[in-house]
């Protein structure tokens, strides 16, 4: 599990069944300053994230128990909005 920013979008008109309806956004990875820290991924989206949005991003095998149906070949899944964190030895990070 790691955090990472919402940067784009995936348009895609053909789907396994198993992802009709779910949303695929362009996040790239971030570390505890919110600096860019991995190569961009694309996300299933299960919480309605937009362009900017701070996300918590679950991945491997774990990544597809959010979905409708665990068994479609995902590496990445969104599973939730971050407000604010903090680190030790650091200031609170923010969403915006």
């Amino acid at each position: 599990m790691y955090l990472g920013r919402v940067i784009g979008r995936v348009v895609a008109t053909h789907k396994l069944a198993g992802l009709k309806g779910v949303a695929l956004q362009l996040v790239r990875p971030v570390d505890e300053h919110g600096e860019s820290a991995g190569a961009t991924v694309v996300a299933c989206d299960t919480v309605g994230s937009g362009l900017g949005d701070l996300v918590h991003v679950c991945d491997g095998r774990e990544s597809t128990y959010a979905l409708p149906d665990p068994f479609v070949p995902v590496d990445a899944t969104i599973v939730g909005h971050v407000e604010a964190f903090d680190y030790e030895g650091g200031s609170a990070g923010s969403a915006a």
